[in-house]
């Protein structure tokens, strides 16, 4: 390479090369221009970096308020459901489906719980009817018939209040297949 060349470029290397402009506006609404950087007061509002031209190359926006913080945290939490719901259904007719196995899986449950709760009367009836044939001979029941009614009555209430919370379970999952078939409906668009 040329000498002249080498000392084209140590002089070049050496010229002082203009800096860059940030542009800001203060507390007081005031448009700056300073190469020295922007004041960490006034980082989180936004500003411009300029070259030597005047030229914008590069925007900061301002910080994000806590406002739209939390709109982009329910954005986001919305679309993390909404991958997870596609991943369970890939059309309405799939919710519809999972419904239909769903609801027959708590009547399946509610129909062996009445069940249990019919063998427990026609027992509960039995112990009764035994009762009042003895006290009808004037013979005392004994203690431990008199507590097996009491028992199978318990037994009924509680099968009683089962019954009630599977037709509560079932009535919140056609809410929730329902609102399943809503939001499915318009992610595949088949509104």
């Amino acid at each position: 390479m040329d000498k002249r060349w080498i000392g084209w470029l140590t002089v070049l290397a050496v010229l002082p090369v203009q800096a860059e402009l940030y542009r800001y506006v203060n507390d007081k609404g005031v448009t700056v221009l300073d190469s020295n950087g922007v004041p960490a007061a006034y980082i989180g509002k936004g500003y411009e970096v300029l070259n030597n031209q005047g030229m914008v190359i590069k925007v900061v926006p301002p910080a994000p308020t806590a406002e739209e913080l939390a709109q982009r945290k329910l954005q986001e939490q919305q679309a993390a459901s909404d991958a997870k719901l596609m991943t369970l259904y890939t059309s309405v007719d799939d919710v519809d489906r999972a419904e239909q196995r769903k609801l027959a899986e708590i009547d399946s449950v509610i129909g062996i719980t009445r069940g249990n709760w019919q063998r427990s009367r026609t027992q509960r009836d039995n112990l009764q009817a035994q009762a009042a044939d003895m006290e009808r001979a004037g013979r005392q029941v004994p203690e431990h018939i008199s507590q097996q009614i009491v028992d199978l009555n318990k037994e009924m209430d509680r099968l009683k209040g089962e019954i009630d919370g599977y037709r509560q379970l079932k009535e919140k999952a056609r809410e929730q297949f329902a609102a399943d078939r809503g939001h499915v409906a318009r992610l595949t668009g088949e509104e």
